[in-house]
C-alpha cells in the first residue's frame, strides 16, 4: 500500500507554524485530487490546504486547535483505494474522551455509563451483553467506533453506547440516520425506561476548544492587559446639537452619500484633537523602549462579528471629511462580516475607537489594542433632564469611556484629551472649522 503524506507548507512571509482550525475530513474519507482537505491559520490569514492526490485519508496529522511546525505531516493519502485500518493514533475522533466508555465519557468521570437505555427492559433478543461482557468488548471495540462529534454528543444524550449501533459510512463510520435508526428500534424500550424512572438526569458539559481566530483575539487580549498599565478616565458628553446636525444633514444628504451615524463625528472630533495631542496617536515598541508619534491618523474601528472582535484601520483618516468617514466605515465593517477584509486593512492602526452601539452601556474600560496607546470608546445615549443656565431641559447624554498606556500617557494629558473631544461634540460646528 503505498501512501503520500501532505507536509504542512511554508505559507511565506517567515511563517514557521500553524494552527489547524478545521478539518474537511476524517480517517477513512475518500478524496479526489484538489479537493480541501483542512485549513489552518497563522497570525496572519487563514489558509485552506488541498490535496494533490487521489485516495483514502490514512491519518490526520493532529486535532483542530493543534500548532504543527511547517514541513510537518499534515495528511497522509492511501494511494491504494484500501480503507486504512483505523487506530487510535490513525484517529482523533476515535480517542476515548470522545466516545461512550466507562471511564471517560460519564459527566462525574468514572460512573458507568449505561450501555443503552433499553438494557434492562428490552426483549432477550435485543438485550446486550452483560456488564463483564460489554466491558470485554469495550476494550476490544470501543477505539474503532467512528463517528462525529455531533452523532457521539446525540448518542451519549440517549445513553447508547455506539460500538451496538451498525455504522453504514465509510470504514464503518456512523451516521446521524444509523444512530435515528437504532434508537427508533428501541423507543418502547426507551419509553418503559423513561416511565420508570430508571434513567437519570444528565449534566451536560460542552467543552469548546478556543482555536483560530477566537484564539488570535484572546492571545491579543492577554498580551495588551500583561504588557500594558491601562489606567480609564469617563467623562459625560451633551450630544443633543451633535444630534439635531446629524438630523439636518441626513435629510439633506444626496442619494449617493450615506446615512450618518453618530460614529463618524466622534471620529471626526477624535481626529481634531489629535491635532493638539499627537502623544496620543502613538504606537510604544515597549521592547526597544521607543515611542512612535504619526502624523498620519490611522483609525482603527473595533466591529463585532461572527468570527469575534476584528479592528479594520482607517488609513489617513485626517484626509477624510464626515461622509466618506461613514461611507470607510460601512465599507470596512461589511467586509470584515462578510470575511473579506484585507490583510492591509487589518493592521497598522495608531489608535483605536469602539463602540457597542445600542448596547454600549452607561460606562465601559476598554482594552487598548496593542502596541497603541490610546483607545476612545462612546456609550449609549441616554435622555436625561439637566440644568441649563437657570432652567431644567431635556439633554441627550452619552458617556466618553477611554483607556490610555500609563507608561507613555500622563493621567493630566489623557483628562485635557478627552475634554477636547468633548468640546468638538457639544459644539459640532467646530469640528468643521479648519485648525
Amino acid at each position: 500500500m503505498s501512501e503520500h503524506v501532505i507536509k504542512l507548507p511554508d505559507v511565506g512571509e517567515g511563517i514557521t507554524e500553524a494552527e489547524i482550525v478545521e478539518w474537511h475530513v476524517s480517517v477513512g474519507d475518500t478524496v479526489a485530487e484538489d479537493d480541501l482537505v483542512g485549513a489552518v491559520m497563522t497570525d496572519k490569514a487563514a489558509v485552506d490546504i488541498p490535496s494533490p492526490v487521489a485516495g483514502t485519508v490514512s491519518r490526520l496529522g493532529g486535532e483542530i486547535g493543534d500548532i504543527l511546525a511547517v514541513g510537518s505531516d499534515y495528511v497522509c493519502i492511501s494511494l491504494s483505494g484500501e480503507l486504512p485500518e483505523v487506530s487510535e493514533s490513525a484517529s482523533s475522533e476515535a480517542a476515548l474522551p470522545e466516545t461512550i466508555s466507562p471511564e471517560s465519557n460519564s459527566p462525574e468521570g468514572g460512573v458507568k455509563a449505561v450501555a443503552g437505555p433499553v438494557a434492562e427492559v428490552s426483549s432477550p433478543e435485543s438485550t446486550p451483553p452483560t456488564a463483564s461482557a460489554t466491558e470485554k468488548r469495550e476494550s476490544a471495540e470501543i477505539k474503532r467506533v467512528l463517528a462525529s462529534p455531533a452523532v457521539r454528543r446525540r448518542a451519549f444524550e440517549h445513553g447508547v453506547a455506539l460500538h451496538y449501533v451498525h455504522g453504514s459510512g465509510p470504514a464503518g463510520r456512523i451516521t446521524h440516520d444509523d444512530l435515528e435508526g437504532y434508537l427508533a428500534g428501541h423507543a418502547g424500550a426507551h419509553a418503559a425506561v423513561q416511565a420508570a424512572g430508571l434513567e437519570q438526569p444528565r449534566d451536560m458539559v460542552e467543552e469548546i476548544k478556543v482555536v483560530g481566530m477566537r484564539r488570535q483575539i484572546a492571545q491579543k487580549m492577554q498580551e495588551a492587559k500583561r504588557r500594558i498599565p491601562h489606567f480609564s478616565y469617563v467623562e459625560e458628553t451633551d450630544v443633543t446639537s451633535l444630534e439635531e446636525l446629524r438630523a439636518q444633514l441626513n435629510g439633506n444628504r444626496k442619494p449617493e452619500q450615506p446615512k450618518l451615524n453618530i460614529l463618524p463625528f466622534v471620529a471626526l472630533a477624535l481626529i481634531r484633537a489629535l491635532e493638539e495631542f499627537p502623544q496620543m496617536n502613538a504606537r510604544f515598541d515597549d521592547d526597544a523602549q521607543i515611542v512612535r508619534r504619526h502624523s498620519g491618523v490611522h483609525l482603527g474601528i473595533a466591529a463585532q462579528t461572527d468570527r469575534g472582535l476584528m479592528v479594520p484601520v482607517m488609513h489617513h483618516a485626517q484626509s477624510l471629511d464626515v461622509w466618506a468617514i461613514a461611507s470607510k466605515i460601512a465599507e470596512l465593517a461589511e467586509a470584515a462580516r462578510g470575511g473579506r477584509i484585507r490583510r492591509d486593512d487589518l493592521t497598522g492602526a495608531t489608535i483605536t475607537l469602539t463602540s457597542l452601539g445600542a448596547l454600549g452601556g452607561i460606562v465601559t474600560t476598554p482594552v487598548i489594542n496593542y502596541p497603541e496607546v490610546a483607545i476612545v470608546g462612546i456609550n449609549r445615549i441616554v435622555t436625561r433632564p439637566v440644568f441649563v443656565e437657570e432652567r431644567v431641559e431635556k439633554r441627550l447624554l452619552m458617556n466618553l469611556s477611554s483607556s490610555f498606556d500609563h507608561r507613555v500617557v500622563d493621567g493630566f494629558d489623557a483628562a485635557e484629551f478627552v475634554q477636547r473631544i468633548r468640546a468638538y461634540i457639544e459644539y459640532p460646528s467646530t469640528i468643521f472649522i479648519p485648525g
